[in-house]
């Protein structure tokens, strides 16, 4: 599953501009872009995949060309995959890449308990 080249320097380029540190790393066919050890979003094909924050899940799944994200098949509250047409601009990329940022300072991981 091969990520869109373009829309990753983008997002790197953005994010320079921002002042924002990150890793960025290949991930299962994605790359990813991490933010104060958080996983904020990524690249999956054409799509941007999105972590956000609890309070913006809902208001940002009515936004045209945001839908659930279900890569497992199974739908991962929290995460959003974005399509192409909603960053064509950088102003827009920059808007979506805000969210995860925001996610990256405010949000907390959920721990997993061993069964």
């Amino acid at each position: 599953m091969p990520f869109d080249e373009n829309t990753y320097l983008r997002i790197k380029k953005l994010l320079i501009l921002k002042g924002i540190e990150f890793v960025d790393k290949k991930m299962f066919g994605v790359i990813a872009f991490m933010l104060n050890d958080k996983m904020c979003f990524g690249v999956m094909k054409e799509q941007i995949m999105l972590r956000v924050l609890d309070e913006n899940y809902e208001a940002l799944l009515h936004k045209n060309h945001f839908h659930t994200m279900d890569f497992t098949g199974k739908i991962m509250k929290g995460f959003l995959l974005i399509e192409q047409e909603a960053f064509v601009s950088d102003l827009a990329l920059s808007e979506i890449l805000d969210y995860g940022i925001e996610f990256s300072i405010n949000g907390v991981l959920k721990s997993k308990k061993n069964k």
